[in-house]
């Protein structure tokens, strides 16, 4: 009886977290006790585990299903640009490509979590994060720099090559190399087929004036963003 009254409780506050939060993810954690802890904003307590991550309609999140040709798989402008802008500059990376990356890695949710455990802006998967030195990885600076480091190594590493830089990205550079290219594995060849798409939306073609070719990370300001939430949270016995 207990377990189902805290089933039914556990239900009611994630959709009033979720009608607070509108286009936050909902995480629950249980610590050492047992006890549930149920928030719109990831943890970091040693003495928390991460149990489940509920995703809750953020508008970016359509971006890894959206179709290739898709009409919403478009250039939009984020709240990273400047930091997009200036890791690209520092590592002499393209900026066009590394917004395309990070907008189809997690449509610009420095909080994503993904099934397979790579969080935030590029999602780093954990050694990823540790090879590149990305200590907190929530961290939209911190994450960027590793993201673009790695993309960088990939791409030198593959001569270049843009695609096999982001088969490698998606998939692993052992994998790439395994398979003297793209690997036969749907999942990667989808999410080639749509950073590339962005990229080339996210290379100006026409833009304020712009010359043409010039790389344009956002034409205008995002009028539509609002403030960040303060963190909600519930506690639930076991």
């Amino acid at each position: 009886m207990t377990t189902t009254v805290n089933k039914i409780a556990c239900f009611g506050i994630l959709l009033l977290l979720a009608s607070h939060a509108l286009a936050a993810d909902i995480y629950v954690y249980q610590d050492r006790s047992g006890a549930r802890l149920i928030t719109d904003h990831p943890r970091h307590d040693p003495g928390y585990r991460l149990v489940k991550v509920y995703r809750t309609g953020d508008p970016w999140d359509a971006a890894r299903d959206q179709p290739v040709q898709g009409s919403q798989l478009q250039a939009v402008p984020s709240p990273y640009d400047d930091l997009i802008q200036r890791t690209a500059n520092f590592l002499q990376l393209d900026a066009a490509l590394l917004k395309a990356v990070m907008h189809v890695e997690s449509a610009f949710n420095r909080y994503a979590i993904s099934s397979k455990g790579a969080r935030g802006l590029m999602q780093l998967m954990p050694g990823t994060a540790s090879r590149y030195g990305v200590v907190s990885v929530f961290d939209p600076r911190q994450n960027v720099i590793g993201g673009a480091r790695y993309l960088r190594d990939l791409l030198k590493q593959f001569d270049n090559d843009t695609r096999l830089a982001l088969a490698g990205y998606n998939a692993g550079e052992n994998a790439v190399i395994r398979h003297n290219g793209i690997p036969p594995y749907s999942e990667t060849r989808r999410y080639v087929k749509k950073v590339m798409a962005l990229y080339k939306k996210y290379v100006n073609k026409n833009c304020d004036g712009a010359p043409s070719g010039s790389v344009i990370i956002s034409c205008t300001e995002n009028k539509n963003s609002s403030q960040p939430l303060e963190p909600r949270q519930f506690v639930i016995n076991p």
